[in-house]
């Protein structure tokens, strides 16, 4: 199981990383004169107190209209200065254009684990933010991931999980499902993998935690048995608990 808190252990770096990304002078790219205007007048009234509707917003550089500081606050598990926070590292630091596309974020992933190849594990975890399936990400999908992962309860982090490792979404992770996501996890931590890398590694894994949770050896794993197999494991509770941070 130890494959899966590895799995938790690289998301949460990320995670912390890519939500506390805030705009300091010396981590933020230098932009041109009028495009630092044209971004704060776009994005003033979503950043205000709330006391100015979203429909002010001016959006010179932005089409992409965010929902409102209210909406999101029900929605999420986050409050109006923490969502104020991760609204201003989303869009002035890593995307001025209030949308991210897949490369995007696979070059924010590539930055915080340069020992490997983050490439195919971003991905992944892409799609499973990715609720429309339009290629892109909106500041409301991305708010929602990160709620679910820092402050759902373990039930909704697991389905989150399973829903990685279900990669085709038919509610059943096959056992070459799973092998895609240990081997993408194994690439991204790279030398620092535990234990380490070979070529029989993640099917020696794979074969071992699938046959643990494939509880009545049918071939696939459903999210009951994956539920039931995780409750028990206290390394893969540990490792959910790891998203639990304070912006």
């Amino acid at each position: 199981m130890g494959v899966l808190f590895s799995s938790s252990v690289a998301m949460g770096q990320a995670i912390k990383k890519l939500r506390i990304r805030k705009s300091s002078p010396g981590r933020s790219r230098i932009p041109q004169r009028g495009s630092v205007r044209k971004r704060l007048q776009s994005s003033q009234s979503f950043m205000s107190s709330g006391d100015h509707d979203l429909e002010d917003l001016e959006m010179q550089v932005v089409r992409y209209k965010p929902e409102g500081l209210d909406v999101l606050c029900r929605k999420s598990k986050f409050t109006r200065k923490e969502l104020q926070i991760m609204y201003r590292g989303f869009k002035q630091v890593e995307c001025p254009t209030g949308i991210v596309n897949e490369e995007t974020f696979k070059e924010i992933y590539a930055q915080f684990f340069p020992q490997g190849d983050s490439s195919a594990y971003a991905h992944y975890v892409f799609n499973t933010f990715d609720h429309d399936r339009n290629g892109s990400l909106s500041f409301e999908e991305f708010v929602m991931g990160l709620s679910v992962l820092s402050r759902g309860t373990l039930q909704e982090r697991l389905q989150w999980a399973f829903n990685l490792y279900d990669i085709n979404g038919d509610g059943f992770i096959t056992k070459d499902e799973m092998t895609d996501i240990v081997s993408a996890i194994y690439e991204m931590m790279g030398r620092f993998s535990e234990p380490m890398i070979d070529e029989n590694t993640a099917k020696e894994h794979v074969d071992r935690v699938f046959l643990k949770m494939d509880i009545n050896r049918d071939g696939v794993i459903t999210f009951d048995e994956f539920m039931e197999t995780c409750r028990r494991d206290e390394n893969i509770t540990k490792g959910m608990a790891i998203f639990d941070t304070v912006l």
